[in-house]
C-alpha cells in the first residue's frame, strides 16, 4: 500500500512538471493556435484548449488499463494523473475562472497565491511574455500579503 500512496504522489507531481513544460514551452508555443482559446473571452461552457485535459486524461486512462492487471506502478501513477486533473478542475476551472460558481473567489492563504499567479499570467494575453506556468508550484512572490 506504501508502494501505491509513493507512485499516486508520484503521478500527481509529475503532471504539475510536465504540465509546467507542455504550458510554458508547447503551449505558448506551436500549439498556442488551440491555447489562445483559453486567453481570450469564453464564448460558452468549452473550449477548444479543453483538449488538453481529454489529452491528459486519456494519458491517466491508458496508464490504469496497462497496469490494472497486476496494479503495478502504471496503475498508481494513473490514478495521480487523475487526482492532479480532478484537482486541476477545481482550482483552475471553478476557484480560479469560475466555470462555476460553487466557490468564493479565495482572498487569503494559498489559494489566493495560486489565484493571483493565474492573474498575473492571464494579465498578458499574448504567446510570448506570461509567467506563472504551473498550477500548484508559483513563484514566491505570489504568497505575500499586498500583492496583488
Amino acid at each position: 500500500m506504501v508502494n501505491a500512496i509513493l507512485f499516486v504522489v508520484i503521478g500527481f507531481l509529475l503532471m504539475e512538471f510536465f504540465g509546467w513544460f507542455i504550458h510554458k514551452y508547447l503551449m505558448h508555443g506551436i500549439l498556442w493556435e488551440i491555447h489562445r482559446t483559453h486567453h481570450e473571452p469564453s464564448k460558452g461552457p468549452l473550449e477548444l484548449n479543453d483538449i488538453f485535459s481529454i489529452l491528459f486524461g486519456g494519458v491517466s486512462i491508458l496508464l490504469m488499463w496497462k497496469g490494472y492487471e497486476y496494479l503495478d506502478y502504471r496503475f498508481w501513477i494513473g490514478v495521480g494523473i487523475s487526482v492532479y486533473g480532478f484537482c486541476y478542475f477545481l482550482l483552475h476551472d471553478v476557484l480560479i475562472h469560475r466555470r462555476n460558481k460553487w466557490f468564493k473567489r479565495p482572498d487569503n492563504g494559498f489559494f489566493a497565491g495560486i489565484f493571483k499567479a493565474h492573474q498575473a499570467h492571464h494579465a498578458n494575453n499574448q504567446k510570448r511574455g506570461a509567467e506563472a506556468f504551473g498550477l500548484f508550484i508559483v513563484p514566491k512572490k505570489y504568497f505575500k500579503v499586498g500583492k496583488k
